[in-house]
């Protein structure tokens, strides 16, 4: 090679100066860079597309299990609410007997002409009035009754009791054959809790309230919801209570009336 264009020339070509070219080690050695380019940008679109992938796929399952819902049913006691006992009412005003007329009446005695002081009463007046030594005005009403002995209040009146009337307060409330733990064991047997997943329930926890009457043969009746969840609670916790055996009934001044009873249910949905 000249030297004037030894200046100007590649670094290959001033190495194979005067080899043989076509052997192929000059095409390697030439097209090197442009080759680990090519390579280098493969291999990053192939590892771009392997992430791209497994994320898709992560996000997709995500999506999935979230779908997968647990649903979880508890019972709570609740207590009927208290009311007062209305006061008793107030004893009568004290009423003063009637006055009754008096007429004065003194045994007759024999004096002369000139000492009699004052005659006796006629007959006709002594029949409505009492004999007495002295005069009293009284009310002269034929309608007026004998006077009554008032008790100041402590008469005892007994309470008469509607048969149709549903109590919300009693001396002994309704209760379940066995007490509350195998009123609960019923529920926990016989209601579904897993309607609110089966219809698409949002994830939460939701309390169901659920009044419902006992007869004085301890049926159950009169059944409906206090809340409003929806997602098919509502029914599941009625019908569960509606299908319950007898219960014992409650007690109102010894004997068997019809009242009111609440049973709260609650339904946990949460994801898997």
């Amino acid at each position: 090679m000249e030297v004037n264009k030894i200046l100007s020339a590649d670094l290959l070509d001033i190495i194979f100066e005067g080899r043989n070219k076509e052997y192929g080690a000059y095409y390697l050695r030439k097209t090197y860079n442009e080759r680990v380019k090519r390579a280098l940008i493969i291999t990053a679109s192939i590892a771009g597309a392997i992430l791209l992938i497994s994320f898709l796929n992560q996000t997709l399952g995500d999506r999935g299990d979230s779908k997968v819902k647990i649903n979880e049913m508890t019972l709570q006691d609740v207590k009927q609410e208290e009311k007062e006992p209305p006061p008793p009412p107030p004893p009568p005003p004290k009423q003063e007997p009637p006055k009754v007329e008096m007429k004065q009446f003194t045994p007759p005695v024999i004096k002369k002409d000139e000492e009699v002081e004052k005659p006796p009463p006629p007959q006709e007046e002594l029949k409505e009035a009492k004999i007495d030594v002295v005069n009293v005005e009284g009310i002269k009403d034929e309608g007026l009754a004998a006077p009554v002995d008032i008790d100041q209040g402590r008469q005892i009146v007994e309470e008469k009791i509607d048969d149709n009337k549903i109590f919300d307060k009693v001396e002994i409330e309704a209760s379940f054959p066995g007490g509350d733990s195998k009123w609960r064991q019923y529920l926990e047997r016989n209601a579904n809790g897993q309607v609110a997943t089966d219809n698409g329930s949002p994830e939460g926890t939701y309390t169901v309230v659920v009044q419902f009457v006992v007869d004085k043969e301890g049926n159950i009746s009169d059944v409906r919801s206090l809340t409003n969840h929806g997602y098919g609670m509502e029914e599941e916790a009625m019908r569960v209570i509606r299908k319950g055996p007898k219960w014992n009934p409650a007690i109102q001044n010894g004997r068997q009336v019809k009242a009111y009873r609440k049973q709260p249910i609650t339904f946990r949905v949460e994801s898997d």
